[in-house]
């Protein structure tokens, strides 16, 4: 990814993992301090339009359509970009979520690298592999691709689109996932109020970093780099915190919804990179609790529908591989090929269901056994 958003970029947005994937209504939320806690499986399935928003982005930014095809793309998914902030909140809404009472540090570290690192070590050889057998790509230095490989990229600016670039995002994650069992340790210990005030401070933060990145005040973008968006990950938890209070007194769905659309348009407004951020913010901030509320009370909700929740299921390996795909497809189609309407719409299909296809594979393939391989090890030590 090249930056948060533009009209020239590759890569964009993350997918973190997300634990809640059943797919029928759930009971109410037990309060907070007992073992268990529903699933919110709409919350899996609102992943994958995220997933699509990017998808949707890459399609254009690789050129197939051309003439005003091409700017009713960038009307609709030029702003696609904006689902990494989407990722990085619903990533720490459904960690405090799910966090375990009493669970130890380097179990939930453990449990998070054999969730997100199978599939990272994958697409990242299969990125390196086309590196070196197709010419229009760069091919990697030792160091940026060991940096890669450990997650550490997306520090220095030079790495961070080493091999696989959406994986700058993975790199976030991970240092998301560090610092998490303190964040979870001051959410335990805060009232309704004082996850408010965080989650009101996060936002602002946000708002803050979006004018430094506008004003040039640093002497790089900060859109990739991890500390810059710790705020949204720590939104994400904060309102989570409230709905496990049963304080969360927040928009419905619906208005959530129009908020996250309406400021999903208001993008092109702003500049691009880490400015994209602050238009999505309340709108995304809102709507993932809104969704987790409709779950809990049995909601009708679209995004619980099982073939929906089963695409949010691939999200994670259909994010990782997509980009992929269609950096190959470069090699048949040439850059930038400005196709008709049809051919377009056809190119875009055909990566589409390769994707997807590819996604599945490596979610049943890899990412399961992987994560069960690792878990299961690690149990039978203790």
């Amino acid at each position: 990814m090249t930056a948060v958003t533009g009209t020239n970029q590759t890569s964009q947005i993350p997918a973190p993992r997300n634990e809640a994937i059943a797919s029928v209504p759930v009971p109410p939320s037990p309060r907070p301090g007992t073992a268990r806690v529903p699933s919110l499986p709409s919350l899996t399935g609102l992943r994958w339009m995220a997933a699509l928003l990017v998808f949707g982005l890459h399609v254009r930014n690789i050129g197939y359509f051309g003439g005003t095809s091409a700017r009713i793309m960038t009307w609709g998914f030029g702003a696609g970009a904006t689902g990494v902030s989407f990722f990085f909140i619903l990533s720490g809404f459904v960690l405090m979520w799910s966090a375990r009472p009493g669970d130890r540090v380097l179990a939930f570290w453990r449990r998070r690298i054999a969730r997100i690192y199978p599939v990272h070590l994958v697409t990242a050889a299969i990125a390196l592999l086309m590196s070196f057998t197709l010419a229009h790509l760069a091919k990697p230095t030792l160091n940026s691709a060991l940096a890669n490989v450990l997650l550490t990229h997306s520090w220095w600016r030079p790495w961070w689109q080493t091999l696989d670039p959406v994986s700058w995002s993975l790199a976030c994650e991970a240092f998301f996932y560090a610092v998490f069992p303190l964040l979870a340790l001051l959410l335990r210990h805060l009232n309704a109020r004082g996850s408010t005030v965080l989650a009101g401070a996060s936002v602002l933060a946000v708002l803050v970093l979006a004018w430094v990145d506008a004003h040039h005040v640093l002497s790089q973008p900060v859109g990739a780099l991890p500390p810059a968006r710790l705020p949204e990950f720590v939104l994400g938890a904060a309102v989570a915190r409230l709905v496990l209070l049963d304080r969360w007194r927040g928009p419905n769905r619906e208005t959530s919804l129009a908020l996250a659309i309406i400021g999903y348009f208001l993008v092109p407004q702003v500049p691009d990179g880490y400015p994209t951020t602050a238009c999505t913010i309340i709108g995304f901030g809102a709507l993932i609790p809104a969704a987790a509320v409709a779950d809990m009370g049995g909601l009708p909700s679209l995004w619980r529908h099982p073939r929906m929740v089963r695409l949010g299921e691939l999200s994670f390996a259909f994010y990782m591989i997509h980009l992929l795909v269609l950096r190959a497809g470069n090699t048949v189609l040439g850059k930038s090929p400005h196709f008709g309407v049809a051919g377009a719409l056809a190119a875009t299909a055909a990566a589409f269901t390769v994707a997807l296809g590819l996604a599945w594979i490596l979610y049943e393939r890899v990412e399961c056994p992987a994560r069960r391989l690792l878990l299961r090890r690690r149990l039978r030590k203790e």
